[in-house]
């Protein structure tokens, strides 16, 4: 008959929870840090947000886009885009034209 002393038990008892421990605090540390934890995914949501930003401004930019060609459609030209592009194109000037140079 073994009989284990007192320590051994305790010992025993107490790796037992230490190694617990350590395999807890392991997988919490990489779920909070890891690839898919939770600061990946407080990165992926703003990332998200900006490119939401984004999208919504290219798609004001495509509608504003889109209406200026609607005005350049043959069966309902309008005079004024259409004098504006020519100027434009040709470098023409009207006298009574105010001109706003602008640096780029």
């Amino acid at each position: 008959m073994q009989s284990r002393s007192r320590l051994q038990t305790i010992l025993a008892t107490l790796a037992l929870h230490v190694g617990a421990a350590a395999l807890i605090g392991y997988f919490a540390y990489h779920a909070y840090t890891g690839d898919h934890g939770l600061l990946a995914k407080r990165n992926f949501e703003q990332d998200l947000q900006q490119l939401q930003q984004d999208l919504d401004a290219l798609k004001t930019q495509r509608a504003a886009l889109e209406h200026k060609v609607s005005l350049l459609v043959a069966n309902q030209l309008d005079p004024d885009l259409l004098d504006e592009q020519g100027r434009r194109q040709l470098d023409f000037i009207h006298p009574k034209d105010i001109v706003l140079l602008r640096s780029k």
